[in-house]
C-alpha cells in the first residue's frame, strides 16, 4: 500500500505584506479510493504582485483539487492532470475578465503532483518546481518555463553585470492565455524517496546539495522539514513568499495494467 507523510511550510517572506503563493492538496479518505484516485499535492505562485497574484493561485488550486476528487476513478494520472491544469488555467483567465479584476495581470505558476501505487505524475506550467530526493541526490522532474539565461547562449560575456530582468519573466503560465499546454513526466517511486514542490522563494535561495541535506533527515517529519527548508531560504534574502510541500514516501505498492487502467499486482 502506498504509504505518505506529508508537511507544508510558506512564509509570506521579510518584504511583502501578503503571501501570493498557495498550496492544496487530495487526501484519499480509503483504501480503496488511495488505488482509484490517489494523491494530489500543488503549489502555485501568483504572479504580478499588485495584479491579485493571490487570487488567481487560489483559483486554480480550488479548481484543481476540486475536479481531482471528482474525476472518474481509475483515470490514469498522465493524462489526467494536463487536463486539469488546462481547467485551472480557464478559471483564471475567466477571473481575469471579471469587471473587477479586468486590466489587471492576473496569472500564477501551478506545480501539482499525484501519486498513486508506486508512481508518480508531475504536470506544471511557470518555475515552480518538483524535486525528487533519492539517496542523497536530487532530481528535477520539472524545468522551469524561462527564456534561456543569455549568458548560457553565448550571448553576454561573464563580466557583463546581471542578465537583464527579461531572464526572470514566464514563458508559461495560468491566466494569460485561454489554452496552455502544461509538461508532465512520470517516474516511479522507491520506499525511502522524497518529492519537494516549491516556489522560486526556496529554489532562488538555497543550492540543491541544502535542500538535499535538509531532506534527508530521515528522523524529521515532513513539515518539521518543509519548515526548516522555508526558514533556510528566508533568511537567505525573504524577498519574496516561500513555499515548499514535502511528500515521504514510506513505502509503495507494485501496480499492473490492463487496457490503460492499474490494479494490485498482487491481486
Amino acid at each position: 500500500m502506498l504509504e505518505l507523510v506529508f508537511g507544508l511550510a510558506s512564509d509570506p517572506g521579510k518584504v511583502r505584506a501578503n503571501n501570493e503563493d498557495c498550496t492544496g492538496c487530495f487526501v484519499p479518505g480509503s483504501r480503496h479510493e488511495a488505488r482509484s484516485r490517489g494523491y494530489l499535492f500543488a503549489v502555485a505562485d501568483g504572479v504580478g504582485g499588485s495584479d491579485r497574484g493571490e487570487v488567481a493561485a487560489a483559483t486554480a488550486i480550488a479548481v484543481l483539487t476540486r475536479e481531482f476528487a471528482e474525476c472518474q476513478e481509475g483515470t490514469m494520472l498522465a493524462a489526467l492532470l494536463p487536463r486539469l491544469l488546462q481547467h485551472a488555467n480557464a478559471a483564471v483567465h475567466d477571473c481575469r475578465l471579471q469587471p473587477e479584476y479586468r486590466g489587471s495581470g492576473m496569472a500564477t505558476t501551478l506545480v501539482a503532483c499525484a501519486l498513486r501505487y508506486n508512481e508518480a505524475v508531475v504536470s506544471h506550467l511557470g518555475d515552480s518546481r518538483c524535486y525528487l530526493v533519492r539517496n542523497g541526490q536530487l532530481r528535477h522532474l520539472t524545468r522551469d518555463h524561462k527564456p534561456a539565461g543569455w549568458r548560457r547562449l553565448g550571448l553576454r560575456a561573464a563580466g557583463d553585470g546581471p542578465e537583464p530582468a527579461t531572464q526572470h519573466a514566464l514563458t508559461k503560465c495560468l491566466g494569460p492565455e485561454l489554452f496552455v499546454k502544461p509538461d508532465t513526466t512520470s517516474t516511479t517511486l522507491l520506499a525511502g524517496d522524497v518529492l519537494v514542490l516549491c516556489t522560486d522563494g526556496l529554489h532562488d535561495e538555497m543550492p540543491e546539495n541544502e535542500i538535499v541535506e535538509i531532506v534527508s533527515q530521515r528522523r524529521k517529519h515532513a513539515d518539521v522539514v518543509a519548515q526548516e527548508l522555508v526558514a533556510r531560504a528566508v533568511a537567505r534574502d525573504g524577498r519574496d513568499n516561500t513555499t515548499a510541500q514535502v511528500i515521504q514516501v514510506r513505502s509503495v505498492e507494485m501496480a499492473a495494467s490492463y487496457r490503460g487502467r492499474q490494479y494490485p499486482a498482487s491481486a
